[in-house]
């Protein structure tokens, strides 16, 4: 045997840390693509919840008696016919830069959250709709005059993340659709657990844009998962050449 000669005993056990790590990637990368098709299923479940709701016809907004057993699990999407009274002068800007449930909207620009009184005195938070960037000015938007029947869709509070940046209640400024934390800057008092997002129109004008909602969720899971599975089997045709290589080279005399 030459002296570049690898003995089959060193070549074993120089093969089982490599043999690990790999087994270790693997295995993640195979549960990675698993953890994606269960994602797929769940987005389609979601879609499917969802679009149900939306091509519902629409009901009588709960009464105040009813709020708190309402949930976003069992509730959110659920259209809705509401009789209100808007105050003129309250409203709040929330800032976007589109949404995933109205194609005809793009951004940047400002949904317009304002307070609503039902009949019974109770008040409820509503979005009226979407005024592009520059298109701020509250005289165009002048709210019809009450009571007046609408038709929407409950929707529940949006989370803040990581990198949304602080509200600014002095320019009247926010940037997450949270009716509660807007209601509590502006002093409007006790709201509903949800609010309502319309798809009449609510003012004298043009804007804000109201629009019916439509599921648009992205659902790339297949893609993700056949990615992940893909990079197992890269890793483990790879790992198996560089172990051949190994063992020609100890044989070489």
């Amino acid at each position: 045997m030459s002296a570049t000669a690898i003995p089959k005993s060193r070549l074993r056990s120089g093969l089982l840390v490599p043999i690990l790590l790999v087994l270790a990637a693997f295995v993640g990368l195979i549960g990675l693509g698993s953890w994606q098709l269960d994602r797929k299923a769940w987005k389609e479940a979601l879609i499917e919840s969802i679009e149900h709701r939306l091509s519902a016809e629409p009901v009588s907004i709960p009464s105040r008696a009813d709020w708190p057993a309402l949930t976003a699990e069992a509730d959110e999407f659920r259209r809705v016919v509401l009789l209100v009274t808007f105050e003129p002068e309250a409203e709040a800007l929330v800032y976007t830069a589109g949404s995933a449930f109205r194609s005809d909207v793009s951004g940047p620009g400002y949904w317009v959250f304002a307070p609503a009184k039902l009949p019974d005195g109770a008040t409820i938070v509503v979005n009226r709709g979407f005024v592009p960037e520059g298109q701020q000015d509250s005289a165009e938007r002048r709210p019809l005059a009450g009571p007046v029947s609408m038709i929407g869709a409950m929707r529940w509070p949006e989370p803040s993340g990581w990198f949304t940046p602080k509200h600014d209640p002095g320019h009247n400024l926010w940037f997450v659709r949270d009716h509660r934390s807007i209601a509590e800057g502006k002093g409007w008092g006790e709201v509903a657990p949800f609010f309502v997002e319309l798809e009449t129109a609510s003012s004298y004008g043009s804007l804000p844009q109201s629009g019916r909602l439509t599921v648009n969720l992205r659902n790339d899971h297949l893609h993700y998962a056949l990615t992940w599975y893909g990079l197992a089997a890269v890793l483990a045709t790879a790992f198996a050449f560089w172990v051949k290589s190994r063992s020609g080279s100890s044989e070489v005399s």
